[in-house]
């Protein structure tokens, strides 16, 4: 959102002219979600039905040869003495048969959108429009553009010669984003090329009039150059793809309609019915900038480090301190080992005794 309090008025030839207020619209939040959201409904809108033929796939005479010829059930083609005879049909697996679900004209094309998403996301893109760093994150050349948003006196309202708005473009450093544009168009990929959609170029800038003394005619021929009327603002125009950041050039009677058209957060509009401008849930969304803020901080307890004597790692296989530490229990099982080893080897000495004095004796 832009907070500044009022927006330069250019003349024609890029003179300073006067000042206008801010419109409350600018501040409103810019939901990048609700953008896309409502984008990707409202551009189904001028969808145009397509299906295949009913008839497709079925324009034969075919039925099924039934069990017990070692052969699938499939409807198979009558007849005798060519090659299709026999062979299957209908089928989608089939050669010359229909496909799988067959499109219809009467599937759902339009999608609904509820009216306070559509003016929430048109609101959005609006403000997104005055923040220079989201209109060059989209591509658009504006480094030489005296301020953003821009605003242009009535006059070029007036222009009826594409020469005179060529003109215009140059002495306000525009131009620049329109040759980015020209020097854009590709040939399409794909089979787009056979429908009438044979190039593909970017967007350029975007002029909002408030009345139409002659500017689209001026205009609509210069490549990436739209045109929409303030009253009716375009969300397709305002983000194309669904990304916010259009570079926008306004004339000083459409500037000034935004307060009618959207009014404030706490004023209604006076040209919408019932309609509020969304506000922000938060003034400051930056969240670190706020932890790290002063008040913040002042009223945090200081960080506590624990220092942890450093101590030795011991093997409890080999120290038997560490050993009884872990487990006391280890001196009983030392003490029981140690009294049958003692037991065992004085049986073993009194056996080897008597062996030898036999083996002696002898």
């Amino acid at each position: 959102m832009s907070v500044r309090p009022t927006v330069t008025v250019f003349t024609e030839n890029g003179a300073q002219k006067s000042t206008l207020a801010l419109p409350q619209v600018f501040s409103a939040p810019i939901r990048s979600d609700i953008v896309q959201f409502v984008h990707t409904a409202v551009n189904k809108n001028k969808r145009q039905a397509y299906a295949v033929n009913v008839e497709a796939g079925h324009q034969t005479s075919a039925i099924s040869w039934g069990t017990g010829r070692a052969v699938a059930r499939i409807p198979r083609v009558g007849g005798s003495g060519t090659h299709r005879s026999g062979q299957a049909a209908f089928g989608n697996m089939c050669r010359g048969g229909r496909m799988f679900a067959p499109t219809k004209v009467y599937r759902k094309w339009h999608v609904k959108v509820n009216q306070n998403q559509k003016r929430y996301a048109t609101a959005s893109a609006v403000a997104a429009s005055a923040l220079p760093a989201l209109v060059m994150a989209r591509g658009h050349k504006i480094d030489e553009i005296e301020e953003v948003p821009l605003v242009i006196s009535d006059e070029i309202e007036s222009y009826t010669k594409t020469k005179a708005a060529i003109a215009f473009l140059k002495s306000i450093n525009a131009y620049t984003d329109v040759e980015r544009v020209a020097e854009s168009k590709k040939l399409r990929a794909g089979v787009g090329k056979l429908r009438n959609r044979r190039h593909t170029q970017r967007r350029g800038p975007l002029v909002i009039y408030g009345n139409d003394n002659g500017i689209v005619r001026a205009f609509r021929n210069i490549p990436g150059v739209e045109l929409a009327s303030v009253n009716s603002l375009n969300l397709l125009q305002l983000a194309p793809g669904g990304h916010v950041g259009r570079f926008v050039i306004w004339t000083e009677s459409a500037f000034q309609k935004l307060d009618e058209l959207y009014g404030s957060a706490e004023k209604a509009s006076t040209l919408k019915k019932d309609y509020v401008l969304p506000q922000p849930i938060i003034a400051n969304p930056d969240l670190e900038r706020l932890l790290e803020s002063d008040e913040i901080q002042a009223v945090l307890k200081p960080e506590e480090v624990l220092v942890r004597a450093k101590t030795e790692r011991k093997n409890p296989l080999r120290n038997f301190d560490f050993l009884l530490h872990l487990n006391p229990y280890a001196q009983v099982i030392r003490d029981q080992e140690a009294k049958a080893v003692k037991k065992t080897t004085k049986k073993n000495k009194v056996k080897n005794t008597a062996f030898i004095n036999s083996l002696l004796s002898q």
